[in-house]
């Protein structure tokens, strides 16, 4: 992938992630809109051993990451913009979904990630690969 189509898909992702006009607007009259908002599921519980093989730093090429940690907690960055926060939910067979907006879509999602093996995971979203960096020790 060249770097203007991986920054063209980071734009895009941006764009959706952040929810742009995402039924937010008001009306002439300033009230919300009458369609309802999407109802999400609470959050299943993670157990750390659902997460474990996904926990630590996962690079790209882009200059963006991925980090998630034993609780099940995720963050997808790029310089210094959060792209994503929240939590990640497993599926099974090395697959995780998103949350989305503090809520579980309950649903496959475009947004998450699969794990090719212990050292590559994949971006659902870009079909983008990351390797897993290891932990450096401190010297103390």
């Amino acid at each position: 992938m060249t770097r203007a189509s991986v920054l063209g898909v980071c734009a895009v992702a941006m764009i959706v992630l952040s929810g742009c006009g995402g039924g937010e607007e008001k009306d002439a009259a300033g009230s919300a809109p009458s369609a309802p908002a999407t109802t999400l599921a609470p959050l299943p519980a993670v157990k750390p051993s659902e997460v474990k093989p996904l926990v630590g730093r996962w690079v790209g090429t882009a200059k963006d990451y991925f980090q998630f940690t034993a609780g099940g907690n995720g963050v997808w960055v790029r310089g210094k913009q959060k792209l994503w926060s929240g939590s990640v939910i497993p599926e099974g067979g090395g697959e995780f979904r998103f949350s989305w907006k503090g809520g579980d879509p309950q649903t496959a999602s475009y947004w998450g990630v699969s794990l090719e093996d212990e050292t590559t995971l994949v971006f659902a979203g870009t079909n983008q690969k990351y390797k897993k960096v290891v932990a450096k020790k401190g010297n103390g």
